[in-house]
């Protein structure tokens, strides 16, 4: 039988954030505005950064952006929504500015070339679709459980909410399911350099 290896969940070293001052200024950022659902079920997003002064680059299909599927028997692979330059997104949301959020953007900026900066909402009791990304994520739990894991080809992980930071390999076809009763969010960042070559 083969070994199991978590060689697409890359925590990284020397790196952790203040787990309770992300949960308090969570509760902040939902007082002022909440998740959008932008198509998809026991799914929402709301954008930590922007393009520049572009209010529409964070509406619509831009809070998921381009991704693949194999949505049915058939085993054929489809593209679905549109594809995002996402080193253009450099600027902070204004309704993080006050917030502890401000600190960890600037601080995974200086670290890694981002694109998109979101916190991602996946709802009790439900699943992702069987999908792959143009680019790595780096994953920071901010509420979880248990029952959520992410899966990597075959390979189940749960990434528990102590102010770590992983970086997955979803240029390969993965999910993430919450398997527990209550919400599932991570901040989540499109990582442009490819540490999975």
């Amino acid at each position: 039988m083969a070994q199991v290896t978590f060689d697409d969940f890359y925590q990284v070293p020397n790196l952790k954030f203040d787990i309770s001052r992300l949960r308090s200024d969570l509760e902040l950022v939902l007082k002022r505005r909440q998740f959008n659902s932008p198509g998809v079920t026991h799914f929402g997003a709301i954008p930590i950064n922007q393009i520049p002064n572009d209010e529409d680059s964070i509406k619509g299909h831009r809070l998921r952006g381009q991704y693949w599927t194999i949505p049915d028997e058939t085993g054929k692979e489809v593209s679905r929504d549109i594809e995002i330059d996402e080193s253009k997104y450099t600027q902070l949301v204004p309704e993080f500015h006050d917030t502890y959020f401000k600190e960890v953007y600037e601080t995974l900026s200086k670290k890694f070339k981002l694109g998109r900066v979101r916190l991602l909402l996946k709802e009790p009791r439900s699943t992702l679709s069987w999908h792959k990304d143009p680019e790595p994520r780096l994953h920071i739990p901010i509420i979880t459980n248990p029952g959520c894991s992410m899966v990597i080809e075959n390979v189940a992980k749960h990434l528990p909410a102590d102010g770590s930071v992983t970086i997955t390999n979803n240029k390969k076809y993965h999910n993430f399911f919450n398997g527990g009763e209550q919400d599932r969010i991570h901040l989540v960042a499109c990582v442009l350099e490819d540490r999975f070559n």
